[in-house]
């Protein structure tokens, strides 16, 4: 998994860097024939990777292996100054993202039970994968103009997610797989992207809990963990 998302990145920025060239020529074109489009709009879809880490965690809970975590989607980008600099996103996308960790869930009777796995368990992983419906909407700034797509920009602004599913998985000597209705079903957290042209750096702060209100370990401790993630994102069209 890691190799592939070291492609997927790859492959991307490479995309991204062509893309990028051929839409300034394009540009670079229509500047020689005067016909400038002045109403043009900016990064209307978007790809990111990122590095995720669960906040507040319960004593002793450690994150393991490479947590991580994929977004995608479109935004409509709504120009709010002559100069179209200035600008308001509002879009829509998918996010998938995968936690490592060393606490258990084990479903018992209808209920899941949360416990640090023991020392000395024989264990290949253990996770939880998490898909979300997600509702950006930001404040974008940015050096662009009618003649050139390389541009400085800085995108802030909310990011509302709906979880539509989510898989709990231990992989060893019993492997378990099911998904936990203790997940909170919404989420939002503040994001900011920042960066020149085809590379950007991307944080995402959590702002609520992930689990559900009340959830308690076997250890007695509250599940109050939020998610803090940084990245990459990239940008087309």
């Amino acid at each position: 998994m890691k190799i592939q998302l070291l492609i997927v990145l790859c492959c991307f920025a490479v995309i991204g860097s062509v893309q990028a060239q051929e839409r300034e020529d394009t540009r670079l074109s229509l500047t020689d024939t005067t016909r400038v489009d002045r109403k043009y709009k900016e990064d209307q879809v978007y790809i990111g990777v990122t590095y995720n880490m669960l906040l507040n965690r319960p004593d002793d809970v450690k994150q393991q292996n490479l947590s991580r975590g994929i977004q995608v989607g479109i935004i409509k980008d709504i120009p709010l100054n002559t100069a179209r600099n200035v600008a308001l996103g509002i879009g829509v996308g998918y996010g998938f993202n995968s936690y490592f960790h060393n606490l258990q869930a084990i479903k018992n009777n209808g209920k899941t039970d949360y416990r640090l796995i023991p020392e000395g368990t024989d264990y290949k992983r253990n996770k939880m994968d998490i898909h979300v419906l997600e509702v950006p909407v930001e404040f974008r700034w940015r050096t662009s103009t009618a003649e050139s797509y390389k541009f400085w920009r800085v995108y802030a602004g909310v990011k509302f997610g709906y979880v539509f599913a989510n898989r709990f998985r231990f992989k060893g000597e019993q492997s378990t797989g099911f998904s936990n209705s203790d997940i909170r079903k919404f989420q939002s957290g503040l994001q900011l992207s920042a960066g020149y042209n085809t590379w950007n750096f991307y944080v995402y702060y959590g702002l609520g809990k992930l689990f559900d209100d009340d959830i308690v370990t076997a250890e007695g401790e509250f599940l109050e963990m939020s998610a803090l993630k940084i990245g990459i994102v990239f940008y087309a069209l």
